[in-house]
């Protein structure tokens, strides 16, 4: 006998012919999951005979044969077919037996939970939706708050019409599915009272890079649809996976505040079910969800991965009443899951004109094309295919267009709304929450989108030049010698997560004060002394909510090497204390108040020499907060510091002084310190300094640059800057000589082993311990390492 019902209890994940993708996933956890703590919302659902019953009884298969072969054969337009069928669903009637069992369902339903008339969500499940090789997320409707049973019953009839939206449509004929084939099942879960608390998605993979050791929380007030389709801008939480079973470490790695203008609630009762109001200052300011919310949600995530065995795409909601957090939806994720890794693609662009908009960067690729900037739905027709379409913000309607498109930009919008999810799953580059796109690119204009610079995406005036470069991963050659990397900017370091690197041989501090922090630190420390009211207010405004300058310049310095530690961990990541000159340090915000006019700032009060003069030691101390938190709190133990430009044995001991003074103690705790071997005065006396550092980095820039008595920025004195002058290539030798000797691990930073062969050969048979170059270098160097290392051997 047929069923037409079952509660979601009763439905495992391999019922997806019975009840759909979604459904079957909604029981899986229930069944599997709760007793771990993942809580899902009561329900039940119709079963895919259900709706053929429907159709059956109503005749409409022969409705919708004929308007496909229409379609098919160019007889009809999609919208003029489309609606021609979900008019005939509409227009249809419940079989009596069917209405029945849906109503007892929902009365049955009303006693367990203790409520009269249950608001309830009403969710569409195609039986071939969300399967690892398809994602019909978004394709068919879901009706919140809906109340009563005549309503109810609406609801689901709604919900097998939009089996026959365009986009269900399209959708469908692009991965092949046959329409007659697939079934609709409809879930009816008890409503989550979030329109009065927080909603969002959480997704257990990096979605644009497909790095696995992260969990990605969205969030906005009030129901979950806001956040799906784009329409605000959420909160945004990072967190690390591997931390989240320690409980003395903090696995949340980035909090980034979102505007969050509209909160969606209720609507009022006969007329609209759900309805958007303006969110208050107040709201806006103020994170969705609390550090420990945050956890909980992302340790619920990795439950559901792990049961699954794939990264997956969550929707989760918080009752307003209760307190508790919900999972509403899981899906596979069905973008960065399919992607191989034996090889990576990476973009190269070259612009040709300057920066017009920015926002959030999705995927990694980039495109040029004419932009067409399409307002409403409505005008779709209009669209000029492999244009770049630019649009406020998008919803399943614009699929068909969407895939049309070279390259897509948005004025809302982030990594988990609409406009992204479908963008990375056709491989398109977009960047979304650009704000005025729609007002700022013009039809015809000829522009390039780039995503290829990390987080932040750009549109850039005319055609740039995109160079394409696929990396092979699967025939790197082992070597003995560590192949590190230079990184500086958090957000290319996930682009480089594939890279079988050997760690961090130089992360740049100095690139996430420039860039993270923005201000220069003794104004942070204190705004009142910037005599420009316009940099004072914009100081004042940077910290924000944070207690004081202090606060906010530790929490974004940690955060942000969080962020390159956790990408490479257990393995080592040697931070460079920061190595602005004091002519950098004075183009940061508020910075030319605090900071001398040097004649010669390449040879001045740079590195080490900083730290304890009095105009800078207070900003050393938050370096060293930032690194305390960073090591201790956050759990990255994997971090080594390095100290810059250090010009004496006695300079060498008042920073690591200090630097104990402040948290960090040699020792203590596992902490290594290393040196920037970069002045001839640490080669003259390696056997002292090794006595006081556990190991060093050769920096040949400064190091040719101060052998030579040859300024590196000099146009005329470019001939004789060479890492291979003979003065030079002794420094390395006798450096990399005198710390084996002294039992100091050494390296070298630089790009030359990438460019020439011999020199790595030159570094290999001085037994340098690791080469530390740019992610782009890195199989180059590779390659010359493990040829050096041969050459050596025979």
């Amino acid at each position: 006998m047929a069923r037409n019902l079952v509660w979601l209890e009763e439905v495992r994940r391999s019922d997806v012919t019975l009840v759909g993708g979604k459904n079957a996933s909604l029981g899986e956890m229930i069944s599997k999951l709760a007793e771990s703590g993942v809580r899902v919302p009561p329900g039940f659902a119709t079963t895919a005979e259900a709706y053929r019953g429907f159709v059956a009884a109503n005749g409409l298969r022969e409705t919708i044969r004929q308007h496909i072969a229409a379609i098919e054969a160019q007889r009809s337009g999609l919208r003029q077919a489309g609606a021609a069928i979900r008019q005939a669903f509409l227009d249809a009637r419940w079989p009596p037996y069917i209405a029945e069992e849906i109503l007892s369902a929902y009365r049955t339903l009303a006693q367990r939970t203790g409520r009269d008339r249950p608001s309830v969500a009403v969710r569409s499940s195609a039986t071939a939706e969300d399967l690892p090789d398809a994602s019909f997320a978004g394709q068919q409707e879901s009706f919140l708050n809906v109340t009563g049973e005549e309503a109810l019953l609406d609801a689901c009839r709604h919900c097998y019409a939009s089996l026959f939206t365009d986009r269900a449509i399209t959708y469908r004929s692009l991965k092949g599915f046959d329409h007659e084939a697939i079934a609709l099942s409809v879930g009816v879960q008890l409503m989550v009272r979030a329109d009065s608390a927080a909603s969002g998605v959480v997704f257990t993979i990096d979605t644009e890079t497909g790095c696995d050791r992260f969990v990605l929380v969205t969030g906005a007030w009030g129901l979950g649809e806001n956040v799906v389709q784009g329409t605000v801008d959420p909160d945004e939480f990072l967190v690390f996976k591997p931390f989240l079973s320690r409980p003395d470490a903090l696995p949340i790695l980035s909090r980034s505040l979102g505007s969050k203008e509209l909160r969606m609630v209720y609507g009022v009762p006969g007329e609209a079910r759900t309805r958007n109001l303006p969110t208050g200052m107040a709201e806006r300011a103020r994170f969705v969800l609390t550090d420990c919310e945050v956890v909980e949600l992302a340790r619920q995530a990795l439950l559901i991965e792990t049961h699954y065995g794939v990264p997956m795409d969550i929707e989760w909601a918080k009752d307003g009443e209760t307190g508790e957090l919900f999972i509403v939806q899981a899906r596979p994720e069905t973008v960065q899951s399919r992607l191989g890794g034996a090889s990576m693609r990476s973009y190269e662009v070259t612009p040709k004109g300057p920066v017009l908009l920015a926002g959030t960067s999705v995927g990694s690729a980039a495109a040029a094309g004419r932009v067409c900037v399409i307002r409403s739905a409505q005008d779709i027709d209009r669209f000029v295919d492999g244009s770049v379409l630019v649009t406020a913000t998008t919803d399943p309607d614009w699929v068909p267009v969407m895939k049309r498109a070279a390259a897509i930009v948005t004025d809302h919008g982030v990594r988990t709304s609409h406009a992204a999810i479908v963008s990375r799953e056709l491989g398109l580059p977009a960047v979304v929450g650009t704000g005025r796109g729609t007002e700022i690119l013009q039809d015809g204009q000829v522009v390039t989108v780039s995503c290829a610079g990390g987080r932040e995406g750009r549109v850039l005036d005319g055609a740039a030049e995109i160079a394409v470069r696929d990396i092979p991963l699967d025939r790197v050659p082992e070597t003995r010698t560590r192949v590190m990397l230079n990184i500086a900017d958090p957000a290319t370091a996930l682009r480089w997560w594939r890279l079988p690197a050997d760690g961090v041989g130089l992360a740049r501090m100095e690139f996430l004060i420039g860039h993270e922090i923005k201000a220069h630190p003794l104004a942070l420390l204190d705004p009142a002394a910037i005599p420009d009211e316009a940099e004072r207010a914009s100081v004042v405004e940077l910290i924000g909510d944070h207690p004081d300058g202090r606060a906010y310049f530790v929490d974004r310095l940690a955060s942000g090497l969080a962020r390159i530690a956790a990408v490479w961990h257990p393995k080592p990541v040697i931070v460079r204390t920061s190595d602005f000159k004091s002519n950098e340090y004075a183009n940061l915000l508020g910075g030319r108040r605090f900071e001398p006019v040097e004649e010669n700032p390449m040879i001045g009060l740079r590195g080490a020499a900083r730290y304890y003069a009095p105009i800078y030691r207070d900003a050393f101390a938050m370096e060293c907060a930032a690194l305390k938190r960073l090591r201790g709190k956050m759990g990255f133990d994997n971090v080594v510091v390095m100290v810059p430009f250090c010009r004496t044995l006695e300079e060498a001991d008042r920073v690591l002084e200090i630097m104990a003074e402040n948290g960090l103690g040699r020792g203590e705790n596992g902490l290594e310190v290393y040196m920037m071997t970069e002045i001839p005065s640490n080669v003259i006396l390696m056997d002292a300094f090794a006595e006081r550092f556990d190991g060093f980095s050769i920096g040949s820039n400064d190091l040719t640059q101060l052998t030579l008595g040859c300024d590196r920025d000099n146009e005329a004195l470019a001939p004789l800057f060479s890492e291979r002058d003979p003065a030079v290539l002794w420094m390395i030798e006798t450096a990399i000589a005198r710390a084996r000797a002294a039992g100091r691990k050494i390296g070298l930073c630089g790009q030359a082993p990438s460019n020439d062969p011999d020199f790595a050969r030159l570094l290999v048979r001085a037994g340098i311990d690791s080469i530390s170059v740019s992610p782009d270098s890195f199989l180059a160097v590779k390659r010359n390492v493990a040829a050096a290392e041969r050459s050596a051997s025979g």
